[in-house]
């Protein structure tokens, strides 16, 4: 019992340490962690210039604090794909002896069992249940429209170029907030007034992004395509970030809106053909050196990131004693998939944690082809044990020895290919194939991989898929794009298929928290969730 509640309270010393550490970072580290100011929300606060930037860096503090509260990033766009299952090799300290069976979270969200890796006390640690709860994105929301109103009241000292330019990019953060709650719980509730306070129900998600869309599309040229301090590029949003958020809500929109799916790709195309035409970013060549740089955050191939160093004192580390093991530590997804020589010291870290089967890992990257991301991302790819190794993320290891560490990467939310492939898309479901065709090869080049030379139509659609799940592996995407492509419902896509009754009963989404209902009696739970559940 001693020995439980030192347990305990050297949790709650590390996470104090961590406040600590946050509230006294500086730089590019403003725009992820900075103290609220009694919320912003008061009168008296905006008073000039740098309270509308004080505000700007809490929005982002805001939201990169709630996905980092829970193994968010791991749970949400990749386990529930299916593909990943936990490793039962000895030699991994990340199984603590108490509870052997913690890592196999990754098998039970696999099976799209959010009620057990949610409220079972094995995989307590993971804090699934703050998935759940919206509260935090709803006060991102509010402190966007508290700024967007006294912007339009007038602020002193910003005008012109500069309240533009705020406008758009607190329109941004808004609209991208509403996008990451629709697809994790479906319809929300949608409001832009500050200081709101009514009870209303939640507004279908077609409807809720078509919004965002409209209340951001006039204000996306008011954006610059790159920021005057190369240390905000990526870590704040620019023109590049907005033309990729309005690319994925139309692409979203395309398979929920089926009537209007035409009219979606053809934005999704022009967007592309805007964002290649400009040249404000592009693809590195892939090399260990750039791609290192890439991972690491702030490139010309980020469009928007949650940036993140060591430097900032952002908690990179594993604890001493593995009894105080906790997954939020490194919420970051590829935690799991990496081992020595990429994590020390290597007497307990000779295996990765978890792995992706042989299976899926052979569909995508077939042996014998060509292709620089199997080499330089992988090790032991096709081993269907501890030995795989996703070192794709594992280029910035500042740690030897005995030392504890995990590599020091942003979380890159939207990057450069992935809109290049998502315009590739659009012009395939459009029938523009030649235009698909070229784009799909400007990725496919950077990876010295064979261009594609085959048919148009299906095949091609098909193609540019699985393009996207080499291209984008373990970047949050792949449960998403199943969901959106409806390829979820064919087991040839997923080993984690859902019928179509699942599918329309919101069996992709998250349970949403009781207190939802909390002062609104008009919100309805997700119905799969608190019915079947299975």
């Amino acid at each position: 019992m001693k020995r439980k509640k030192y347990m305990i309270s050297a949790k709650i010393f590390q996470r104090i340490l961590l406040m600590a550490t946050i509230f006294v970072s500086a730089g590019c580290q403003k725009y992820l962690t900075v103290d609220p100011v009694d919320r912003l929300t008061g009168n008296n606060f905006y008073l000039n210039k740098d309270d509308v930037e004080a505000n700007m860096a809490f929005m982002y503090s805001k939201f990169f604090d709630k996905i980092r509260e829970s193994w968010v990033m791991g749970a949400i766009g990749e386990a529930r794909s299916g593909e990943i299952k936990a490793t039962t090799n000895q030699g991994d300290a990340r199984t603590r002896p108490l509870d052997p069976a913690e890592r196999f979270v990754v098998e039970v969200l696999g099976d799209n069992d959010l009620l057990t890796a949610i409220f079972s006390p094995t995989y307590v640690d993971y804090e699934l249940s703050k998935i759940t709860n919206w509260k935090g994105y709803y006060q991102v929301i509010q402190s966007a429209n508290i700024l967007l109103s006294k912007l339009d009241e007038g602020i002193p000292g910003v005008d012109g170029a500069d309240k533009e330019r705020y406008i758009a990019e607190a329109k941004f953060i808004r609209a991208f907030t509403y996008f990451w709650m629709v697809r994790l719980y479906g319809d929300v509730v949608y409001y832009t007034e500050p200081y709101f306070s009514q009870s209303i129900g939640r507004e279908n998600m077609v409807s809720v992004l078509n919004k965002c869309i409209a209340d951001l599309t006039p204000h996306k040229d008011q954006m610059p395509w790159t920021h005057s301090d190369p240390s905000e590029r990526g870590a704040r949003a620019g023109r590049g970030a907005i033309i990729a958020l309005l690319m994925h809500m139309h692409a979203w929109n395309a398979s929920f809106d089926r009537a209007n799916s035409q009219s979606h790709y053809t934005v999704v195309a022009a967007l592309g053909k805007e964002l290649i035409d400009s040249k404000a970013h592009r693809l590195y060549d892939l090399t260990p050196q750039n791609w290192a740089e890439v991972s690491k955050g702030r490139t010309a191939e980020s469009l928007f990131e949650f940036y993140r160093s060591i430097n900032y004192g952002d908690n990179n580390w594993f604890s001493e004693t593995w009894d105080d093991f906790d997954p939020r530590n490194h919420y970051q997804f590829w935690s799991h998939f990496l081992r020595w020589p990429y994590l020390f010291p290597r007497h307990d870290k000779s295996i990765s944690a978890a792995y992706y089967v042989s299976e899926y890992m052979n569909a995508i990257y077939p042996d014998g082809e060509a292709d620089l991301r199997r080499d330089m991302w992988f090790d032991d790819i096709a081993s269907d044990n501890g030995q795989f190794a996703l070192k794709k993320f594992a280029y910035n290891v500042y740690t030897s020895g005995n030392e504890q560490g995990y590599p020091d990467n942003s979380i890159i939310i939207f990057r450069y290919s992935d809109a290049i492939l998502l315009q590739a898309e659009a012009l395939a479901e459009l029938g523009r194939d030649n235009e698909a065709i070229a784009a799909v090869n400007l990725v496919r080049k950077r990876a010295d991989a064979s261009l594609y030379v085959g048919a148009g139509g299906s095949d091609l659609k098909d193609f540019i898929y699985t393009e996207r799940c080499r291209e984008l592996f373990g970047e949050g995407h792949r449960y998403f794009d199943l969901i959106r492509t409806r390829r979820i419902l064919n087991s040839q896509w997923t080993m984690a298929p859902m019928n179509l009754d699942q599918y329309t009963r919101g069996a992709w989404t998250w349970p949403l928290d009781q207190s939802a209902r909390e002062y609104n009696p008009h919100i309805v739970l997700n119905e799969y969730w608190t019915t079947t559940g299975r």
